[in-house]
């Protein structure tokens, strides 16, 4: 053991090119932008299209509370997901992790599109379909995670920000795409024409964006802060009882302290600030890139393009607003954006909703537009490099993924069923802000708690907390 720890001290500190940094962030985004299109194919078929394909024996109201749950369920496979990949991505690195889920997140996806309805298979159709459901969200559980992780660790610190903020903009990206699809096919097909095969064709198109990831990744060298890790050895991470026997016996101080110090802190309280960060960009999102769809087109009766051309308008301002939102954390530090940003959301949800349910298409328009950048664009490209600096080197990529897809459970995925129980139950959008304020404000609070995290040294092993 003393052997193996002495070479990998003595092995020289991993380099890479900006070639490298611009596939690694190419990479990123693109596997991200494929989680998002395919979330956000599903969760605008279940808004749009589900309840009548996969649910017809139930009142619309029921159909859509029924859509929205095999939305939901998606969430606990990628807790699932984040548990089992986000393990291997600590010990084995982050490279191979993201070809697995790439390629599985891609099937799962294209084969929704391939499901016969419940008008010919009768109950078979939704059981099928919360199965790929399930499948898709097995491996979309650490995508995310691990762009997340694999962009913070090559960027330059002082650009750390920034490089990974495109992230974000891959979430955007795939926003962006779906609901482009779905704005298309609502604008060309007939309502019998989009039920028999339009919804279709969103899902089976997956498949060209798949192939292209698939061959980006082939090409992705490790991660260096994993190769500089001062608990790797040969590629593979050591195991605690390793970690501790080699702390005790190397020769260099320096890194016996490293190794010493990352299994010495106690684990929970990074966690903890990280899920409550996490609160409010999952929340909000989930209310109105996924809910609002489906209540203004169903409660409400608003043209279902409405809704779905708002994402897209607000999307393409997003191309703006999360870079510009990791440039200002990069000068000003983490922290205090995400305190105006939360602030501010939680300020204008009321106002917000008003524009919405306001009964104009301006209404509409403006107020998605200004919810979808400020309360979830603008904290999701924060939240891309804070949790990843908040997390030691050793388990960074598991307790990132887990804060991820939790807070996805607690929020994103029980938020739209939640919400569609209290509108149907009260009759008014009010519970919409009501949550949407809720949600801010767990983030605000925890980004008060919380450490600043800019310039930190992530092949670190320890906790920022």
């Amino acid at each position: 053991m003393k052997d193996s720890v002495e070479a990998a001290r003595q092995a020289p500190p991993a380099e890479r090119t900006t070639k490298d940094l611009a596939r690694a962030a190419v990479s990123g985004w693109l596997g991200t932008a494929m989680e998002f299109m395919d979330f956000q194919l599903y969760s605008l078929a279940a808004a749009i299209v589900f309840n009548k394909l996969f649910f017809p024996d139930v009142s619309p109201a029921i159909g859509l509370i029924a859509a929205m749950g095999t939305y939901g369920v998606g969430y606990v496979a990628r807790l699932a997901g984040a548990v089992y990949f986000g393990r291997m991505g600590d010990r084995i690195g982050r490279k191979k992790v993201l070809y697995i889920t790439v390629l599985l997140m891609g099937a799962s996806t294209t084969l929704i599109g391939a499901l016969p309805t419940y008008a010919t298979i009768g109950i078979a159709a939704p059981v099928l379909l919360v199965v790929l459901r399930l499948a898709q969200g097995f491996g979309a559980g650490a995508e995310i995670a691990g762009a997340t992780v694999m962009l913070a660790e090559y960027a330059p610190t002082r650009r750390r920000g920034l490089v990974s903020s495109l992230v974000s903009l891959g979430t955007n990206s795939g926003t962006l795409a779906a609901s482009g699809l779905w704005a298309v096919l609502l604008a060309v097909l007939s309502e019998e024409q989009l039920l028999s095969w339009g919804w279709r064709l969103p899902f089976l198109l997956s498949f060209a964006l798949m192939i292209f990831a698939v061959w980006m990744r082939r090409g992705l060298k490790e991660s260096p802060v994993f190769e500089n890790r001062a608990d790797v050895v040969d590629g593979v991470a050591l195991a605690r009882d390793e970690v501790e026997s080699a702390a005790a016996t190397t020769g260099d101080d320096h890194r016996g302290d490293v190794l010493a110090a990352g299994i010495r802190q106690r684990k929970g309280k990074a966690f903890f600030l990280a899920l409550g960060l996490r609160f409010g960009q999952a929340g909000n999102s989930g209310l109105i890139q996924t809910f609002l769809v489906g209540y203004l087109a169903t409660n409400l009766a608003v043209d279902r393009s409405v809704p779905t051309d708002a994402i897209v308008y607000g999307s393409l301002l997003g191309f703006a607003t999360v870079p510009v939102i990791g440039i200002v954390g990069d000068r000003f530090g983490r922290r205090p954006v995400y305190l105006v940003l939360t602030l501010l959301t939680a300020v204008l949800a009321f106002p917000v909703m008003l524009l919405i349910t306001s009964g104009s298409t301006a209404g509409v328009m403006l107020g998605m537009v200004l919810g979808l950048n400020v309360g979830v664009l603008g904290l999701f490209s924060l939240e891309s490099v804070t949790m990843a600096e908040l997390f030691g080197a050793r388990t960074r990529f598991t307790q990132l993924a887990l804060a991820k897809e939790l807070g996805g459970i607690l929020a994103t995925a029980i938020g739209p069923v939640l919400a569609a129980t209290l509108t149907a139950v009260t009759g008014s959008w009010w519970p919409i802000a009501a949550m949407l304020v809720v949600y801010s404000l767990i983030t605000f609070v925890s980004a008060y708690l919380a450490p600043e995290t800019r310039g930190r040294d992530l092949v670190r092993l320890e906790d920022a907390v």
